[in-house]
């Protein structure tokens, strides 16, 4: 019997196709540089929602370049597990803060401290300057990641259950003040005078109102965020840490990309910083108004007395003697 020749080229045909689909679609994806981003953030917090600026950035300069996956929630790692991840191979990008850092990095410990950066511009200045260069060198060398870019988490503020006077640390004293759990924060806490007291995140807003805890410490977004002015009288605005975030991919990531990519990439997680610090800089400004409209009393301290005590605790702390020499001099000249 005689092969029927259209058939034949129709069946090669059609096997074609099917390779083609079967083998031609993990080539393309293949083709995609995935970079996995876990963060703890929640979805209105400006520093999740600067993660879709760097996708979208990313996408524009490098379209079909990157698979970009955002993981919010700590649905992906939790929270100070990234570097971890990111020293292993099982992560690519996160975002870090001072904390973080200081584990490995211990002359970091210093942005961790009340009172050293003075402002979000200050911040800026002091990371994209030559204490940065230096500083974010160090953190790839020890820790194995790429810092692209500082972000501003908030300046954090004093917020009580019931209003006081409240015009140097002393009047802080025996006030258990909500500090998130590790040593450096609890340290801060005390140095502001108060009480210092570990507690969960998530259990702040029932302690405020039972009276567990008689305030609690953050940036003025999350307190409207997590609504603690519904359980609290007063906001002292002693302005003790401007808090950062940095934007940070692990080294062998990036050292696999060229160099028109790591442009981009570095690029991208500038264009999200700054999406980022604007909004956050721009929401602080109304935040005031808002919480005087909530029936609360907002009220400034003597800030420079806060300043003098909290730097003097740290300075006889052990914590400065991991700070290289000068340092804090230098980051204080920083204009």
């Amino acid at each position: 019997m005689t092969a029927n020749p259209t058939l034949s080229r129709r069946h090669l045909l059609g096997t074609a196709a099917v390779l083609a689909a079967t083998t031609g679609l993990p080539a393309i994806a293949q083709t995609k540089t995935v970079l996995r981003i876990s963060t703890p953030a929640v979805p209105d917090a400006w520093h999740a929602k600067m993660w879709t600026v760097f996708k979208d950035a990313l996408e524009k300069t490098a379209p079909g370049e990157f698979d970009v996956q955002i993981n919010l929630n700590a649905s992906l790692f939790k929270q100070g597990a990234e570097p971890t991840a990111m020293a292993r191979g099982n992560l690519e990008l996160t975002s870090m803060s001072a904390a973080d850092i200081a584990k490995l990095v211990p002359e970091f410990s210093i942005f961790t401290a009340g009172y050293v950066l003075h402002d979000p511009k200050h911040q800026q200045k002091v990371f994209t300057g030559p204490i940065g260069a230096e500083l974010f060198k160090t953190v790839s060398d020890k820790m194995g990641v790429t810092v692209l870019s500082t972000c501003y988490l908030g300046t954090r503020q004093v917020n009580l259950r019931e209003a006081r006077t409240v015009q140097t640390p002393a009047d802080l004293k025996g006030i258990k003040l909500r500090m998130p759990g590790s040593k450096d924060w609890l340290f801060l806490g005390n140095a502001l005078g108060a009480t210092a007291t570990p507690l969960a995140f998530g259990e702040v807003y029932l302690g405020l109102k039972t009276g567990t805890i008689d305030g609690q410490d953050n940036p003025l977004s999350s307190v409207r965020a997590a609504k603690f002015y519904e359980v609290t009288q007063q906001i002292i605005l002693t302005s003790h840490l401007v808090d950062s975030l940095f934007i940070a991919i692990s080294n062998k990531s990036f050292d696999a990309l060229n160099a028109a990519q790591k442009q981009k990439v570095t690029a991208a997680a500038q264009a999200a910083a700054t999406y980022n610090n604007d909004n956050t800089v721009q929401e602080e400004a109304q935040l005031v108004d808002f919480f005087k409209k909530q029936g609360l009393q907002v009220t400034t301290p003597d800030v420079a007395a806060f300043r003098k005590s909290v730097l003097a605790s740290y300075q006889s702390s052990d914590y400065a003697k991991s700070w290289p020499k000068g340092l804090v001099e230098r980051v204080n000249a920083t204009q």
